[in-house]
């Protein structure tokens, strides 16, 4: 980390083509946002043009737009509906395939992931959502050797956020909206006269690649700038959540709020699929009609599914109330209890895709709000 030390530099717009072009050149796919369905997702890019120039988004609970901004900004958006846990730990993985050969059955395991990817695009809620998930699928006992695999062979080009979304509450939850670690290279979009990016160095890695690369040192009022960019930024934000929510919650487990948040919870799964933190699978076999071939998946899962809780008798989660007070506790309190560190990075994508705009910020705010008040807990 010692490499994050040096003045950073500054490259234009042909600078961050060639820095493209360079993790091309050294075997990486280029994963970074697009415009595609009315929605910025991250997909395979080939070079700067296919990046959602001058677009932004307008974000609330339940509502999600693409806007336009009216200047040549690459990066001026907030979060869309992807987030890069779908590369490193994919919604559909097959752990191994059994063929039936004459009077043999071989068996066939998946082989581990060997893609290098190039994280263009990063934001910091999601670096902290990778190392959260770090911790979860390879920092314990038990080992996800898929991760592992996919893990160690990504570049991250981070990028700090030049504005907020209106269910961003990163500030309140101390991931962003600069990027502090888990990047290679981190890039802060300067709009003006010129278009610039400030470009920090996070590992070797990073130095050596943007020393193969025509850049200058930034000048100090570039620095102060891009300073600016992200003070804006964390002076703006959308929502904010509640301090110390994990004692909160788990001495509020039967509080009327979670009658409130189920009368209204469809248990779509939304939250639970665009959170980049969250983990859970299932596994299902399947097997061809003539009986010679069959396979195991891993697929992802959500606690908000009747199925995920049953054991035998029943389900254990068999209401909706049990199910959303789940989610929330584990993602805000007991993720502590497990893992050292909350569940949840403030990026506000379980607000802004939940189709009735449930808001885990408001939910907590209310149960805080009647603790005030001496409300029933």
């Amino acid at each position: 980390m010692g490499e994050g030390a040096r003045v950073p530099a500054i490259i234009d717009e042909t600078g961050l083509q060639a820095l493209l072009g360079a993790l091309r050149a050294r075997g990486y796919s280029l994963l970074g946002p697009s415009l595609r369905d009315g929605a910025i997702v991250y997909d395979e890019i080939a070079d700067v043009a296919d990046l959602p120039r001058g677009c932004g988004d307008e974000q609330d609970g339940g509502h999600y737009r693409v806007t336009q901004r009216g200047d040549d900004a690459l990066f001026g958006y907030a979060v869309g509906p992807q987030s890069w846990k779908r590369f490193l730990h994919p919604p559909v993985l097959r752990l191994w395939r059994a063929r039936r050969e004459g009077d043999e059955l071989r068996v066939e395991a998946e082989p581990e992931g060997s893609e290098k990817y190039a994280f263009i695009g990063a934001r910091s809620c999601e670096l902290h959502a990778i190392a959260i998930q770090d911790r979860v699928l390879i920092g314990g006992e038990h080992v996800d050797p898929h991760y592992r695999a996919r893990r160690e062979n990504i570049f991250v080009v981070a990028v700090n956020c030049g504005v907020a979304g209106g269910a961003c509450f990163c500030v309140s939850m101390k991931t962003g909206p600069k990027a502090t670690s888990g990047y290679d290279l981190a890039l802060t979009e300067l709009i003006g006269d010129d278009h610039r990016f400030l470009v920090e160095i996070g590992t070797e890695d990073g130095g050596e690649l943007l020393g193969a690369l025509a850049h200058r040192d930034a000048s100090a009022s570039e620095i102060a700038a891009a300073e600016a960019v992200v003070a804006q930024t964390a002076a703006n934000m959308g929502r904010s959540m509640q301090p110390d929510v994990a004692s909160l919650l788990a001495r509020n487990l039967e509080h009327e709020r979670w009658d409130e948040a189920a009368s209204r919870c469809l248990s779509c799964t939304n939250c639970t699929m665009v959170c980049p933190t969250c983990f859970c699978t299932s596994v299902e076999d399947a097997s061809d009609l003539f009986g010679a071939e069959s396979s195991r998946s891993r697929r992802w899962d959500s606690c908000f599914t009747m199925d995920f809780s049953y054991i035998h008798g029943g389900s254990v989660r068999s209401s909706g109330k049990s199910r959303y007070r789940q989610w929330m506790t584990h993602k805000l309190s007991t993720w502590h209890d497990q893992f050292g560190t909350t569940g949840c990075v403030g990026c506000g994508r379980c607000i802004v895709w939940c189709p009735v705009g449930i808001d885990i910020t408001e939910e907590a705010r209310a149960i805080a709000e009647s603790e005030t008040k001496g409300g029933a807990t």
